[in-house]
């Protein structure tokens, strides 16, 4: 039962970073899903898989999961890249891709 301790990227749908600023709890899968023969559904045994438990911060769910010997592994969060453009890029004269209607 290992679990891995990280920090969620922003959604692609939406362009603030809400819940992108919490740690997240998850147990990683014991057991592979299975399809079930008759609809084709996806399941599996393993429980915990359902599991997902928030924390504020990152040693506050290194605190809970030593607290109840749980094994994790934190995975440290990337940092954001944003590229700098400007509006008037798009009609510079020496533009990667030429600019046509």
């Amino acid at each position: 039962m290992v679990a891995r301790i990280y920090s969620p990227a922003k959604t692609a749908t939406q362009s603030g970073r809400g819940k992108a600023h919490d740690w997240v709890l998850e147990f990683e899968p014991e057991q592979a899903r299975t399809i079930e023969p008759l609809m084709g559904y996806t399941s599996s045994t393993d429980m915990k898989q359902q599991l997902r438990l928030r924390f504020e911060t990152q040693e506050e769910a290194e605190a809970y999961a030593r607290k109840n010997g749980i094994a994790y592994r934190v995975e440290q969060p990337r940092s954001r890249r944003v590229p700098k453009i400007a509006y008037s890029d798009n009609f510079r004269y020496d533009r990667f891709m030429p600019w046509t209607h």
